[in-house]
């Protein structure tokens, strides 16, 4: 019975391994963008092997580094913190949509009804087709979501949303519209994914966080399985 699960799980792993698998996480350091005001990632080697007995890195960042998840905490005092998900909720089925509208995902440059409740849908502009999202470098005129598409997020059951830059929100704003919206129906915010590569259609996507007690956000390695 043991080599007949075990071969069952092979197989398993090898119709996951066959299908078409993208990596949509910027690279650390390299192609990440920290956002004007938080915290640069940086990685210093504090231990040298040829010094001592192995090579040992100190990390300094923010939750919100690289490609990321935020959770209602993040904005809401009383709001979900990320150990109060289940690490299946990192886990869905989504919809990636390519918007062309160079300045914002608005509420009429997408066809809402095919978003179906439960399920996540991730936003591909020209901040994945002109390189903005792996530039290593902030630019301010990204492509945003809008306070009014948020609301259609909210309104087709999503229970996730993500865009290819550090933030859905239109940088320099007094108010944090799209992020309050979403956030406040418990809906998990996924930026910084690159989906230069990616085509529009239906995905499994995966992005886990690391297991922080108590936070507001945090990296993930993001990717995406086609069916």
């Amino acid at each position: 019975m043991g080599l007949i699960s075990l071969s069952k799980g092979k197989n398993k792993v090898n119709q996951i391994l066959e299908k078409k698998i993208y990596d949509i996480s910027v690279e650390l350091g390299t192609e990440s963008i920290d956002y004007p005001g938080d915290t640069p990632y940086s990685r210093n080697l504090i231990m040298n092997a040829g010094d001592s007995f192995c090579n040992l890195s100190r990390l300094e960042m923010s939750c919100h580094s690289g490609t990321h998840l935020d959770v209602p905490y993040h904005f809401y005092s009383e709001g979900k913190k990320l150990d109060e998900f289940a690490v299946t909720d990192f886990i869905k089925r989504v919809q990636v949509i390519e918007v062309t509208n160079p300045i914002e995902v608005s509420e009429t440059d997408v066809d809402w009804s095919k978003i179906r409740p439960g399920e996540g849908v991730l936003f591909k502009t020209r901040n994945s087709t002109e390189g903005l999202v792996n530039s290593g470098e902030f630019v301010a005129d990204f492509v945003y979501l809008s306070p009014g598409a948020a609301k259609r997020v909210n309104e087709c059951g999503a229970s996730l949303v993500g865009i290819d830059y550090i933030s859905i929100e239109k940088y320099g704003v007094e108010h944090f519209h799209s992020h309050l919206e979403v956030l406040g129906k418990d809906v998990i915010v996924l930026e910084a994914v690159n989906l230069s590569k990616v085509p529009e259609g239906y995905y499994t996507l995966m992005c886990l966080p690391l297991k922080l007690n108590g936070a507001d956000a945090s990296p993930v390695r993001a990717i995406l399985i086609a069916d």
